[in-house]
């Protein structure tokens, strides 16, 4: 009898039979309360969406949430490694433990710090500014609270940090150190029921916390704070204590737990997916729960996983969810540092919309890269040998063939190399970035505007204004009231220069809500001016609404500019879209399109392509200056309005 011969489309067919069998069969491996199938899928997920977040601006605008993800399945693991070794022993070695961890983390950071410090340092300008500071961060797992006490905004650009996605290990490291402590000295020692309380009360002190001292201004403290963004790990904690005594065979499940589990586990991944792409990181539901929610779905998955043979076990353990899984730390240490090099090495490439994601393919190649060698050439043997064993195996390399001899001082020498490139970059710290620079310049040229009587942070002088000014005739600047975030401080000069007499507030990392109050104080304090002027849609995404507030506030008799934004951001383009609908609904309201006259020059500006020098300040204030114009032109209340240029930004 003759074989039949196999076709390409047999071949495909059965290599994914091949490939479908064998994720069932890892799928039905037992998971323990350490080991659950599936579970570098997970990682793998929260992996993709923070650097996807990062990288392909738009895309996920909820990629973020990937970390709280990580956060729950740090927690389940901690705890779970913990109670199999009291288990097993009877005790917690707890320097085992922290030496375990240190061989898990410490080499790939290590090599992240050298590397990029020593990229840092041949590329030079605002990647070194505050870098010292980063390191130290990292070598101590304090990442958070040092860029706190800096004032760094998570959700601001002024400075491109080369290490601020190592925020999050410091939360998780920290918990690593305190967490041992607390099972030890206090909760082994607790009835389980009271232990499983306890930690739940944890979880719900922190997210309350998160809650209550959220501000819509800058949700940074909240976001970075141990103390309010560790409710994820408390969560992860909590499942394993539950978990502690569950099956561990699919027949030892009764059936309407292994029904409802496997209906809620792939339903709360797409729930995950879901929030991922519709969920902006300013929204007050991420940080009033928003945020918990994503901690509970996630244990849900986790407690999903935790039944052998489901079919979302199997599609989490396929290869590539493996693969992306068991390196996800490297892959999220390197991302951002290298897209941020990238950044900086090519300046004036766009980095928003789909002509931006060039970029993050360049920083996502590099990345992928690096982190795959690391894993197996650093990572992996110092995970499974420790860090003596190494070193003597690399000693013994050095007397032994050629290859293993050359290996060794390649290895030898990049390790020399990036070391005196790290001593170079953080002795060539600038100690202030071109952007800042700018914004400084900017809050100077408001104290001497105002002979030494305006806030240093550019709030204006306690002047009364009058209410309303005469229709048809030129705006000056005593009668325009200017309230922005630092692209406004950084255009103070040519304000200044060109409308002498402006009152200017503007802060760095202000957002749109704030406006309100602001023109609120200045209308019962007098201050507020005929013509107010407000440039907030850099530092995150607007609503309509936000805007309707202060236009009411500022009453019948004034009249308002609203300015559109230049970032590469994913929410410039709607922001503008707002703007210009808003603008163009109201008789006493004008645009000043900001983002269309920087186009042509957007290599003028600085690096992250928001701030500027004098270039970019002479053209900011021209597109005021022509918004102004256009209002002078106006007719009286009630005729009809001109046809005037478009105002939609392209």
């Amino acid at each position: 009898m003759s074989t039949p011969l196999m076709t390409p489309g047999t071949a495909r067919t059965t290599r994914a039979a091949l490939v479908a069998t064998a994720a069932w069969k890892n799928a039905a491996e037992v998971s323990t309360p350490f080991r659950v199938v599936g579970l570098d899928g997970v990682r793998a997920v929260a992996v993709t969406l923070v650097i996807l977040f990062h990288l392909t601006p738009g895309t996920t605008v909820g990629g973020y949430l990937g970390i709280d993800i990580f956060f729950v399945v740090s927690g389940y693991l901690i705890t779970s490694l913990l109670l199999r070794e009291r288990e097993d022993s009877g005790r917690v070695r707890l320097r085992v433990f922290w030496t375990r961890r240190a061989r898990r983390l410490l080499p790939a950071l290590g090599i992240l710090v050298l590397v990029c410090c020593g990229a840092a340092a041949v590329i030079g300008g605002d990647v070194l500014v505050g870098l010292g500071l980063q390191v130290l961060g990292a070598a101590t797992f304090s990442s958070n609270w040092l860029l706190l006490a800096t004032g760094s905004s998570y959700f601001g650009d002024s400075l491109p940090e080369l290490f601020r996605n190592l925020w999050s290990l410091a939360v998780e490291e920290q918990f690593d150190l305190v967490w041992p402590l607390l099972l030890v000295l206090a909760l082994f020692r607790m009835p389980r029921p009271l232990r499983i309380a306890g930690v739940t009360l944890l979880a719900v002190a922190s997210a309350l916390a998160m809650a209550a001292l959220w501000t819509s201004t800058d949700a940074t403290r909240v976001y970075y704070g141990t103390d309010t963004h560790s409710f994820g790990l408390a969560i992860g904690a909590v499942l394993a204590l539950l978990a502690d005594t569950w099956p561990r065979h699919a027949l030892e499940w009764p059936r309407a737990a292994r029904t409802a589990l496997g209906l809620a586990g792939p339903l709360a991944l797409l729930a995950l997916l879901g929030m991922a792409v519709t969920m902006p990181g300013d929204a007050a539901v991420v940080f009033r729960g928003g945020l918990v929610v994503v901690a509970v779905l996630t244990a849900i998955v986790i407690a999903a996983l935790r039944v052998p043979g489901t079919p979302l076990a199997a599609l989490l353990e396929l290869g590539a969810f493996r693969w992306i899984g068991r390196r996800s730390y490297g892959l999220y240490l390197w991302h951002w540092p290298v897209f941020v090099l990238v950044v900086s090495v090519l300046p004036s490439w766009p980095r928003d919309g789909v002509a931006g994601w060039a970029l993050g393919g360049i920083a996502l190649v590099i990345t992928v890269a690096i982190s795959a060698l690391s894993y197996r050439l650093v990572e992996q043997p110092i995970r499974r040998q420790g860090f003596r064993e190494t070193i003597r195996v690399l000693r013994s390399g050095w007397h032994a063939t050629a290859p293993r001899a050359i290996a060794g001082v390649a290895v030898a020498l990049l390790v020399v190399t990036a070391g005196v490139g790290t001593v170079a970059a953080l002795t060539s710290d600038p100690g202030v970035g071109q952007s800042q620079r700018a914004v400084e310049a900017g809050q100077r040229a408001i104290r001497e505007a105002r002979g030494g009587d305006g806030g240093g942070d550019g709030s204006p002088s306690p002047h009364s204004s009058p209410t309303s000014r005469p229709s048809a005739t030129p705006v000056a600047g005593p009668q325009i009231s200017a309230i922005g975030d630092s692209v406004m401080l950084a255009a103070a000069p040519g304000l200044e220069s060109r409308l002498p007499g402006i009152s200017i507030d503007a802060a760095v990392s202000r957002r749109l809500p704030a406006a309100l109050d602001i023109v609120r104080a200045q209308a019962d304090d007098g201050t507020l001016r005929p013509v107010v002027v407000v440039g907030l849609a850099t530092n995150g995404p607007i609503a309509r609404s936000t805007l309707e507030e202060p236009r009411a506030a500022i009453g019948r008799d004034r009249e308002l500019v609203v300015i559109t934004a230049q970032a590469p951001r994913g929410w410039i383009d709607p922001n503008n879209r707002i703007l210009s609908a808003f603008a163009a609904s109201y008789r006493n309201v004008e645009l000043s399109n900001w983002h269309d006259a920087a186009q042509p020059i957007l290599g003028e500006l600085n690096r992250d392509q928001i701030h500027f020098g004098p270039t970019g300040a002479r053209v900011f204030t021209h597109s005021i200056e022509a918004a102004l114009e256009r209002l002078a032109e106006l007719p009286p209340s009630g005729g009809p309005l001109p046809n005037g240029p478009d105002r939609t930004p392209h």
